[in-house]
């Protein structure tokens, strides 16, 4: 079974999936190990790789690494097309719909075209949702583009629905690396009873209670990144 399979199978079995994020400019090759023995310890199930910028190209020697270290599903996560490597599982195939900037809405998903046709990689549709964290984000800055007010719900519903009926196969909401705030609750439940697809959210959620909240609000796959960095004893917390 692929990887979309096991998430959609996981959302209409009730399972909840745990991410974790890993940034290839934060992460020391030297720690890899150590830092999957206590991810493998923990309920996650996937691993995102990716971030707004990779200005040492080390996506792939990290890839690479981490694929040494663990069994779970490695997905790329990317900022932009020179993040892209074959020796992932997979690819979200990411459209920033909360935004209006070209570039990331499809420039960069037709520049990736040449290298994802003559990989194995499974490419996953996502539709790629910033709301606002209450802090300015990498991707805010690199793709030029503003969040949508938490406030503003209609707007962020809609902007889901347009991604499930444009074809995407994931809606992703983001409320940005680092956040002050995760995307609050009454969102993620808004959202959720309306698709079909599996949710992903994200950003800003540093404890167990937040992770529960995401998932009791109606989050099939939650992605934790910045808390995993910044104590990686966090997954203490989380252990299966």
């Amino acid at each position: 079974m692929n990887i979309y399979q096991n998430i959609l199978q996981a959302k209409q079995e009730g399972k909840k999936l745990l991410a974790v994020l890993i940034d290839p400019e934060k992460i020391d090759l030297k720690n890899i190990s150590s830092f999957f023995d206590k991810v493998h310890k923990s309920i996650a199930t996937h691993i995102f790789v990716g971030g707004s910028t990779d200005k040492n190209n080390a996506t792939e020697n990290v890839v690479i690494a981490i694929k040494k270290a663990t069994k779970l599903p490695v997905i790329l996560f990317p900022g932009d097309v020179s993040q892209i490597t074959p020796k992932a599982d997979g690819i979200l195939f990411l459209s920033l719909l909360s935004g209006r900037n070209p570039e990331y809405l499809i420039e960069q998903q037709i520049k990736s075209v040449p290298f994802l046709k003559n990989t194995d990689l499974e490419i996953i549709p996502t539709g790629y949702i910033l709301v606002d964290g209450k802090k300015e984000t990498a991707t805010q800055k690199v793709s030029n583009t503003k969040p949508i007010a938490q406030n503003n719900l209609q707007l962020i519903l809609n902007t889901a629905l347009a991604g499930k009926f444009s074809g995407k196969k994931l809606i992703y909401l983001e409320a940005g690396s680092g956040a002050t705030v995760p995307v609050e609750a009454s969102i993620i439940t808004l959202v959720q009873k309306e698709l079909s697809i599996p949710l992903i959210v994200g950003g800003g959620i540093r404890s167990k209670k937040q992770l529960e909240n995401a998932f009791s609000a109606g989050a099939d796959l939650v992605v934790i990144g910045t808390a995993f960095e910044n104590d990686e004893d966090f997954f203490n917390q989380l252990k299966k």
